[in-house]
């Protein structure tokens, strides 16, 4: 099924990556279902590439319904809300745990927040919800998978590109998606 009529959703835990994928789609020319409220700030100096609505598990259905031919951010655990029939392409981002936490904890800290819960807590909240989610794309029949590692796109962004490009089978500025990646962005570095 081509791009055209299937919607494009970018996932993964928060603080993964996801937005570094959206803004390559962005830069390569695939339109993106956002909303703009949620703007740049020191996190994500280049954007989050998001809609509020992506935040509520009951609006899922619908916003992926709206997303077709578009790229659309959904984050880890919402994205488990997809109807498992539906047609669409996942890039699902990973990133090493410890440095997801780390930049989450950075983030709190910066706005001047208390964490929800003890890091170990997290943690192991996030192993579940990667599990559950894992589990739930393997019995999902209509919806093809690309896995994509941060510093593996960080590294080599001219291999994701293209392994980007050939998942998604659309016409993409592949050399305008490859100058997009920055990585002196990446600043919580795992251990």
């Amino acid at each position: 099924m081509a791009v055209e009529s299937s919607p494009v959703i970018v996932t993964g835990l928060p603080r993964s990556g996801t937005s570094l994928v959206m803004q390559m789609l962005a830069a390569g020319g695939l339109p993106l279902l956002t909303d703009g409220s949620r703007v740049p700030d020191e996190d994500n100096p280049r954007g989050y590439y998001e809609i509020e609505s992506a935040r509520t598990p009951a609006a899922i259905k619908d916003l992926v319904a709206a997303a077709a031919g578009k790229a659309v951010k959904i984050t880890i655990p919402q994205v488990r809300q997809i109807p498992v029939t539906c047609a669409a392409r996942v890039l699902f981002i990973r990133r090493r745990l410890s440095e997801v936490l780390e930049s989450q904890r950075t983030m709190i800290n910066r706005h001047g927040r208390a964490p929800s819960a003890p890091v170990k807590v997290i943690q192991r909240l996030f192993e579940q919800q990667l599990e559950e989610t894992d589990a739930f794309f393997a019995a999902a029949p209509g919806i093809q998978i690309l896995p994509l590692e941060f510093h593996a796109v960080l590294a080599r962004p001219a291999e994701a590109v293209a392994a980007i490009a050939a998942f998604l089978a659309a016409p993409l500025d592949t050399a305008a998606m490859v100058a997009s990646v920055d990585g002196g962005l990446h600043r919580q570095r795992g251990r």
